[in-house]
């Protein structure tokens, strides 16, 4: 009788031997089955590198992927070390997305160099929940040092890409984070009272390690930093909500 064919978690685990890499990583996942079931790690690894981007410029998008990256600090243990460039960042939204504002280290940098150098520096600190970084230009060599610092601990490092002044999309450049994201804001659901119901969000994995890309449309991050599976998609295919494959870096 032939054995059957192993399945791809199996494979999954033999290439981690075969690479060296078969310990267990510390992972946060989503809590939405149909979004942590298409990770390969099952949710956010801890110690690594992920890095999101709006699909365009508009304000829209651009405080869909803040809070995504935000609701994802307000699930992790301790205070969050946030990196910016510029003082736009609006305390109200991130408490609406579950990450208190007292939780927050703010600190500000005069250019992409110092920001990245902070960042690291707080991973390299052990002892935060998260680190988030607003970068326009981010260089391989730089976001290989990211993940290098992040590895062995439990301090995930979000880098939030912005767009540069001359357009251009900034996941288009190849990259050593172990997710990549693109979000976008979808029309919310009816409510049947006056005003508008929960934020929809369309997320899409634009690259993983280990694991396919993948596009869902979710709803946004509630007090508690959770998303959650529109009502109207729960017995929508899988198939449907699947972006075709695309190689980035």
């Amino acid at each position: 009788m032939s054995e059957s064919p192993p399945t791809i978690a199996a494979l999954r685990e033999a290439l981690r031997a075969i690479e060296g890499d078969a310990r267990e990583h510390p992972v946060l996942p989503f809590g939405v089955g149909e979004l942590d079931e298409r990770l390969a790690d099952g949710g956010v690894r801890l110690d690594a590198l992920h890095e999101a981007s709006s699909c365009g410029s508009g304000w829209g998008d651009d405080a869909a992927a803040v809070l995504f990256v935000a609701g994802i600090a307000a699930r992790t243990r301790g205070d969050v070390l946030w990196v910016v460039r510029s003082r736009d960042l609006f305390a109200p939204g991130l408490y609406q997305a579950g990450l208190d504002p007292s939780r927050v280290i703010y600190a500000e940098a005069r250019d992409d160099a110092e920001l990245l150098a902070l960042v690291e520096e707080g991973l390299r600190h052990r002892g935060l929940g998260a680190v988030v970084g607003e970068a326009r230009r981010v260089q391989m060599a730089q976001a290989r040092r990211l993940q290098l610092a992040a590895e062995g601990g439990s301090t995930p490092a979000l880098l939030l890409r912005r767009p540069a002044r001359g357009g251009g999309d900034p996941l288009d450049t190849p990259s050593a984070a172990v997710t990549r994201w693109r979000v976008a804001h979808a029309p919310s659901a009816p409510v049947p009272w006056e005003g508008l119901g929960r934020a929809h969000w369309r997320v899409e994995c634009v690259r993983q390690r280990g694991g396919d890309p993948f596009q869902l449309t979710v709803e946004g991050s509630d007090e508690a930093g959770r998303l959650a599976l529109p009502a109207a998609l729960v017995d929508r295919p899988a198939a449907q909500d699947r972006a075709p494959a695309r190689a980035v870096g």
